[in-house]
């Protein structure tokens, strides 16, 4: 069985390999900012993340009839990250000057990073079945000084990821703690993922690999 990793997260990536997964990685061109402009105005937050995920998984896998590289049986796997600060979403700022805006928002306090996941399943003959979730974990942000919210943003990181912040690069030396799967605040939660396998009866050792 293969697996498409619905992403062009390094990071999710990284986190799939090192837990024996060697999947193909398929980026889509998904809007997202239409799709969250779609849904409802009073959507939930955990809504928001987990339609952007699935919107992901989908457009992926409708690449699929062109790729040569896909086989008969797939599994594609999607997901999307937001940090829930103040009953806001807060996406990837970007610019230098909305994430320094947002570190010294959340410097010292607590919030929520919300992965949307969605699983799809593809079998020759059957239709598509998928499984979705979200996974919540509590981020304790560290009260750091300005130079070093600066330092941090020059590095460029927190420019691209979801809150401004990593667990698993520079941003972790700013984190007091986490609450919740650290998986799943890299971007990929794993046994959240193996939960969803199982709704559509994939058994996660059937996708290991060998490790080189």
């Amino acid at each position: 069985m293969q697996v498409v990793l619905g992403s062009a997260s390094p990071a999710r990536l990284k986190v799939l390999r090192a837990a024996g997964i060697a999947p193909l990685v398929r980026v889509s061109d998904v809007d997202e900012d239409a799709v969250a402009a779609a849904l409802h105005v009073d959507a939930r937050p955990d809504e928001v993340v987990s339609a952007l995920a699935s919107a992901k998984a989908r457009a992926v896998r409708e690449t699929f009839p062109d790729d040569a590289e896909i086989t008969d049986d797939v599994v594609v796997i999607g997901c999307d990250s937001m940090l829930l600060v103040d009953g806001r979403l807060t996406g990837k700022p970007h610019t230098a000057d909305v994430a320094r805006a947002h570190w010294m928002s959340v410097r010292g306090r607590t919030a929520h990073l919300l992965t949307g996941h969605c699983v799809i399943r593809v079998t020759p003959g059957s239709p598509d079945v998928a499984a979705h979730a979200v996974s919540s974990t509590v981020v304790r942000f560290a009260d750091v000084d300005e130079a070093t919210i600066d330092a941090y943003i020059s590095s460029g990181e927190p420019l691209e990821v979801a809150g401004a912040f990593t667990l698993d690069g520079l941003g972790g030396w700013l984190i007091e703690g986490i609450d919740g799967d650290p998986s799943a605040v890299i971007g990929i939660g794993l046994p959240l993922v193996r939960r969803l396998l199982a709704e559509l009866g994939v058994h996660l050792s059937e996708l290991w690999v060998h490790r080189v």
